[in-house]
This record gives structure tokens, C-alpha cells and sequence, in this order.
């Protein structure tokens, strides 16, 4: 048991020792309420590392009496599923098939899933920490339950350590070690809601302390265990999507020191560097546009040094084009014009005669072209004509800002470009 971590031997047996998550089990909860009930339909997890699915995936499969085989979606393939899958079919037992880290099954693997959950032949859980909405295919996520789990709090991973500190059978509690109370709480703050950290950090603690002959765990002590604070950022999880959004949103309002500090979150958690420049592109169209349509060049350059010169060096390059984007005035018109215009481009209005290609004698047979004004051909190489569908006719989707270099009112040989 000694061998075995200290993380996974206090993983709770029952609904009782579980922790955290009360928006989903507990008195009066739709979820147990099902499971009171014998049913148990599949279900995507998806949270946080540490927060708690692969235990809550086998206490749903057990509180139903289901047999559970567990699959890693990284080091498992279609192959191990139809196994699973073909065994279930003549079994006793209800089979709930658990896919730890499904969202790196490719959408091909993911597919292979349908016919089965669709049939009941299995009950499908699958664990996520990315946002399944990007990261599962619609008919699978459509035949699931969806449970958003949020990290734990402070008080529920203070409330693991300290059962992991008394349970003398599976826990830390026949040794005789005491943990101080600030180190508890360095603990806690580097856990950062995620239980595995905080009992990893426990155990290598209070281990080392007893190899030193020591009968104290400090806070120094507790620091030196866990390294430092790790920061929470899991580039292939959901913490990935808010680091950027944060950053994007600091970018909006103007706030270079915060754009700054996320552009600091994210490369020092390793994010791909084109992935931020990328972003940086999107946004110098979405909100700054023809504020400054400069700030387009500078998040494109930048994108083009992150590939010539990377990193480290091509961090000063994504700064010196975040800074820009935040100092720069904003107008959100090139996306509010292109969004109006979408929606009436989705209709099915037929081009407008005069506007047709009448390159061949049987176009122009049939009106192509036919009193089109060649606008060369008047002063100032503009004409009046029609450009859109009747119907759509006088309608104005391009509404200058009046914000920096975008000049209010209607466009035109002087406005700026």
C-alpha cells in the first residue's frame, strides 16, 4: 500500500467520503436523484485536473451496479473500445465504459462510440478537461449528459489533507509527523483547486521530514516539496481558453499592463507562441480595425518574427505588438458590418442581371450584363447603380466609429484605408 500514491489510496469509496462538486451530488441534486433511481446515463465530466472525475465516473458506475472498464484515451485506440464494446453486448452486468482524456481520441476514434451509446449497449463516460464543445463531435456530446465540474475550494482541499493526515489506513496517519498550519496553507495555495497536487505535496512533506529525523512539516519544508507555485494552465485544457480570453479582453480595454501580465501567464506555461500571435491577428480586425489599420500589420509582423526568429527572443516581438493593440483606439465596425452583411448574404436572392458575367453569347441572350455602368467611364470613376439584390437595396452595414483614424460619416474617396 506504502508504494501506492498517497493521492490515490485516499480516492473516496462511496458518495459520503466524496468531496467538492455539491452543485451536482448531494440531497435534492438531479444527478443522484437519478442514480437513486438505477439510472445512469452517459456522461461527459469535464473540469479541472483534480477535480474530482475519475472518481465520480466509477461512484456513478458503482451506485448503479455497473461493471466499469477504463480506458486512457492516450494510450488506447478504436481497437481497445470495440473490444469493450463487443464484450458488453453478452454481458450480465451493465458496462460503463470509462475514457479518461477522450478528447485525444480524434473525432474518427469518437465516432465509433455513437452506435453503441446510442443503443445502450454501453454507458459512456468520458473525462475532459478541455471544453467539449470544441473538442467532441456533436452527435456524441448530443447522446451524453454534460457535467461541468469547477475546481475545489480552499476549504474542500484543506478538508482532504487533513482526513489524509488522520486516516492511518490508507493515509499518512501512522506517522508521526505534524504538518504546521501554514504549511497547510502553502499547500492549499499551490494546489490551486486540484486535489492530486495537494496531497502529492502532502505526502513528499511529510516523507521527507521523517527521512530527515525531522518530527515537523514547515512551511519551508512544504515549499521545498512542491518547488514552487505551479501555474494552473493546462494548454491542451479549458484553463487554456480563459488565459487567452483574458488576455484578449485586457487587449479591448485598453489595459497594456494587464495585457501584459496574461502575455506573461501564457509563455510561462509554455503556450505555443503562434497560437498568440494568431490571436493577436484576429483581434487587430475584431476590435481596432480601421481605428488603425497599422495595428493589423504590426500583430501580422509579429506572427511572421515568432516564425523567423523564435523563442525566447520573439517573446520582445509578441510584447511589442501586444502593447500596440492595447494602446491603439478601438471600433468593432469591420466585424459589426461583415456580421449584418452575413445575415442577408444567407439568403437565396439571385444576382442581379446587370451584374452577371456576360462573357459568352448565351449569357448575354439571357439579359447578363445587360445595363451595367462601367463606373471608368464617368467622372471621378464612380457611378450610382445597384450592387445587391432589390431588396437589400439603401441597406448600411458599414457604420464608421469615429474612433482614431475611422472618420464618422459616409465613406468615400477621402476616408481613410
Amino acid at each position: 500500500m506504502a508504494e501506492v500514491p498517497l493521492a490515490t489510496r485516499m480516492r473516496p469509496r462511496s458518495f459520503e467520503e466524496f468531496v467538492g462538486q455539491t452543485h451536482l451530488v448531494g440531497p435534492g441534486k438531479a444527478l443522484s436523484e437519478l442514480i437513486q433511481g438505477g439510472h445512469l446515463p452517459s456522461v461527459v465530466l469535464w473540469g479541472p485536473a483534480g477535480s474530482g472525475k475519475t472518481t465520480l465516473a466509477h461512484l456513478l458506475a458503482d451506485a448503479v451496479g455497473a461493471e466499469v472498464v477504463q480506458l486512457s484515451a492516450v494510450s488506447s485506440g478504436v481497437a481497445d473500445a470495440r473490444k469493450v464494446m463487443d464484450r458488453a453486448k453478452g454481458g450480465m452486468l451493465r458496462t460503463v465504459l470509462f475514457v479518461d482524456e477522450v478528447h485525444r481520441w480524434s473525432k474518427a476514434q469518437q465516432d465509433v462510440l455513437l452506435p453503441a451509446v446510442e443503443e445502450g449497449t454501453i454507458i459512456l463516460i468520458g473525462a475532459t478537461t478541455e471544453n467539449p464543445y470544441f473538442s467532441l463531435v456533436t452527435p456524441l456530446l448530443s447522446r451524453c449528459l454534460l457535467l461541468r465540474l469547477e475546481p475545489l475550494s480552499p476549504s474542500e482541499v484543506r478538508a482532504l489533507l487533513i482526513r489524509a493526515l488522520e486516516d492511518e489506513g490508507r493515509g499518512l496517519g501512522g506517522i508521526p509527523v505534524k504538518v504546521e498550519e501554514d504549511a497547510l496553507d502553502h499547500l492549499v495555495e499551490v494546489a490551486g483547486g486540484d486535489a492530486r497536487i495537494a496531497l502529492t505535496g502532502l505526502e513528499a512533506g511529510v516523507l521527507s521530514a521523517k527521512e530527515a529525523g525531522e518530527d515537523v512539516v514547515t512551511r519551508e519544508r512544504a515549499a521545498d516539496a512542491v518547488q514552487k507555485k505551479a501555474i494552473v494552465y493546462d494548454r491542451q485544457g479549458d484553463a487554456h481558453y480563459d488565459v487567452i480570453s483574458a488576455f484578449i479582453k485586457s487587449i479591448r480595454g485598453s489595459d497594456p499592463d494587464a495585457t501584459l501580465f496574461w502575455l506573461a501567464r501564457m509563455l510561462e506555461a509554455g503556450e505555443d507562441p503562434r497560437y498568440i500571435a494568431r490571436r493577436m491577428v484576429v483581434h487587430a480586425s475584431e476590435d481596432i480595425g480601421l481605428a488603425d489599420p497599422r495595428a493589423l500589420q504590426v500583430a501580422v509582423a509579429a506572427a511572421q518574427a515568432v516564425e523567423y526568429v523564435g523563442l525566447p527572443e520573439a517573446r520582445l516581438n509578441l510584447a511589442e505588438a501586444a502593447i500596440y493593440l492595447a494602446r491603439a483606439p478601438k471600433s468593432n465596425s469591420v466585424i459589426a458590418a461583415l456580421s449584418k452583411a452575413m445575415e442577408d448574404a444567407a439568403s437565396a436572392d439571385p444576382v442581379p442581371l446587370h451584374l452577371r458575367e456576360a462573357g459568352t453569347p448565351t449569357a448575354r441572350k439571357l439579359g447578363y450584363g445587360k445595363g451595367y455602368k462601367y463606373p471608368h467611364d464617368f467622372p471621378g470613376h464612380t457611378v450610382d447603380q445597384e450592387y445587391r439584390p432589390a431588396r437589400f437595396e439603401g441597406t448600411r452595414y458599414y457604420e464608421p466609429s469615429g474612433e482614431g483614424e475611422e472618420t464618422a460619416g459616409e465613406p468615400g474617396p477621402d476616408a481613410p484605408v
